[in-house]
């Protein structure tokens, strides 16, 4: 029976056996033990799914990446220590020394320098492109050795709403795959496989996890990108592994074949694995995620309008606004709500905004975003510091903006924190 998403926040992941504990339970071990040599041995040649070592995968978090992948409707999902370990397997996986792939300018600050810096180390290229580029400029991007397309639904911080329909198209015209962050949409409000997209991310660490209480990040595989029709493009998918005896990851797992290789190399080089106790803490987030992100986004709402027509605000950026650019594009991807995360700008220089924000009451100054309490961070002085005005205006991020997070509180309790701030400003 299919079930809705609220159920499946709640009942998805974890299905007790007789006598077994009714809540996913924290299995804080880092080995498991086998009867026989040979038991062992088929696991660690991939023969046989089951537990050995905690760096490669547990129980707990399993039963976690089971309850995102049922909400996003994917074949299979893992996770990982973070968000950035997550964007980072989700290319890696595919990309070598001497690959390329393109990524929309508007993404998180972090992931720009994973992708511009530091991957640039390992030999891959990355090229940014303007999400409201043409086809034509995008389409000039692509290279003989480009592997993939990523953007965020909605884009952090500058709050902008990725076209998921047109660059999944784009994608798969040159035999791609396009990856795409769900962070901020989670898939209450956005399910990007149902749009094309072809594998999804999460930083964990935010609404779903919606307390701030444990990082975390996730992949998750919709199964539908055909690896072998691309098999010159794809080599570690689909040519033999000689760290496991040969084996051809797309002819042994089939649509399991990209998390596999993820799980099997990736994870096993560098260990980028949650703790339990934090995919235990992640669970009880997700139990609450449907309950959480339609108050988030009507609250967001409520607070962006109040802001446009606040007479020392220059400019609002909330995709719920009709005023908005991609107003059209979030009735089609996000019909149910936005989020509540705005961006706007004040009237004045970079140092009015760092006044104002020193100004607020419990509206908290912290580098988090997305969770139930409010809070507030100017990206240029914080997150994103280590980018030039050059690369900001790139990323689309004025020196002038400020990211709020709105919160599930009282949003008159919001909104009057805000104005006694501006206020004195």
């Amino acid at each position: 029976m299919k079930k809705n998403l609220q159920t499946l926040c709640v009942q998805a992941g974890w299905k007790p056996k007789k006598g077994e504990p009714r809540m996913v339970p924290i299995y804080q071990s880092t080995t498991f033990k086998y009867d026989t040599s040979e038991e062992m041995g088929k696991l660690f040649d991939l023969e046989e799914s089951g537990y050995f070592y905690t760096r490669l995968s547990n129980p707990t978090s399993d039963a976690v990446a089971a309850k995102i992948n049922a909400l996003e409707g994917g074949v299979g999902a893992l996770l990982t220590s973070s968000g950035q370990a997550a964007n980072f397997f989700a290319v890696f996986n595919i990309c070598e020394s001497g690959d390329h792939f393109i990524s929309t300018s508007q993404i998180y600050g972090g992931t720009y320098n994973l992708f511009g810096v530091t991957l640039m180390k390992l030999g891959i290229e990355c090229t940014f492109i303007d999400e409201e580029a043409s086809d034509d400029e995008i389409e000039k991007a692509f290279r003989p050795n480009t592997k993939c397309f990523f953007g965020e639904t909605i884009s952090n911080p500058g709050c902008r709403v990725l076209d998921i329909e047109r660059f999944a198209k784009i994608a798969h015209r040159h035999g791609v795959p396009l990856i795409v962050d769900n962070t901020f949409a989670t898939p209450i409000l956005c399910r990007p496989f149902e749009w094309g997209a072809d594998i999804v991310t999460h930083s964990t660490t935010k609404y779903m996890d919606g307390h701030a209480t444990q990082v975390g990040g996730a992949v998750v595989d919709g199964g539908r990108f055909d690896w072998e029709a691309q098999a010159d493009k794809f080599p570690g998918l689909t040519t033999p592994d000689e760290s496991y005896h040969g084996l051809t990851y797309a002819k042994a797992f089939g649509k399991s074949a990209y998390l596999t290789k993820i799980l099997a190399q990736l994870m096993r080089d560098f260990g980028s694995a949650p703790s339990p106790m934090n995919s235990f803490l992640l669970n009880l987030g997700l139990e609450t995620l449907h309950l959480r992100m339609p108050r988030h986004s009507e609250n967001g709402l409520k607070v962006a309008r109040w802001l446009e027509a606040h007479p020392k605000v220059a400019w609002v950026s909330y995709s719920g606004l009709e005023s908005s650019p991609d107003y059209a594009l979030a009735q089609k991807y996000l019909p149910d709500g936005q989020c509540g995360v705005i961006s706007f700008g004040l009237k004045g220089t970079r140092e009015d905004a760092i006044h104002f924000m020193d100004r607020l009451e419990f509206v908290a100054i912290v580098t988090h975003v997305a969770d139930a309490r409010t809070c507030i961070l100017h990206p240029a002085s914080h997150t994103h510091r280590q980018l030039s005005d050059e690369q900001l205006r790139k990323a689309g991020i004025a020196p002038d903006l400020i990211r709020l997070s709105v919160g599930i509180e009282a949003v008159e309790d919001i909104i009057a924190d805000l104005q006694q701030a501006l206020d004195k400003n």
